[in-house]
């Protein structure tokens, strides 16, 4: 399976931050899945995940690993080219600090960026990479 985005399809800031991965990763490889999608929902249910748990995070899978919370922030953005390549350094801070930040965020997300009423729409020419949309 190639490396993995299982977002929150209906948060603005989920979506920005993939159109972001979309602009700057490096290898062009990264699959993007909707969490509300029954292959959204049955990739998290694989990885110990609830519907639940997807309020509160994202799943990055890489290398069949699953990965959440800062962990998978900082593992996209090795994936990235530079500078944003070089936010991943950020993985020397202990993980409850980056996990707190992470979670505060996540809590929060709704409320200072928004949720959108409108399906998420992929970037002209990438349609290919999102399965399972809805």
């Amino acid at each position: 399976m190639p490396p993995t985005v299982v977002f929150d399809s209906d948060c603005v800031l989920c979506s920005r931050w993939v159109h972001l991965i979309l602009r700057h990763e490096h290898g062009h490889d990264i699959i993007f899945v909707s969490a509300w999608s029954d292959k959204g929902l049955a990739l998290a249910a694989a990885h110990g995940l609830s519907q639940r748990d997807l309020d509160l995070t994202y799943l990055f899978i890489d290398e069949g690993r699953g990965l959440v919370r800062s962990d998978a922030g900082l593992a996209l953005l090795a994936r990235m080219r530079a500078p944003w390549r070089f936010l991943s350094l950020l993985r020397a801070m202990p993980r409850p600090l980056r996990d707190r930040v992470y979670d505060v965020v996540a809590r929060n997300r709704y409320r200072w960026f928004g949720r959108s009423d409108r399906c998420f729409v992929p970037p002209l020419g990438m349609a290919h990479r999102f399965i399972d949309r809805e």
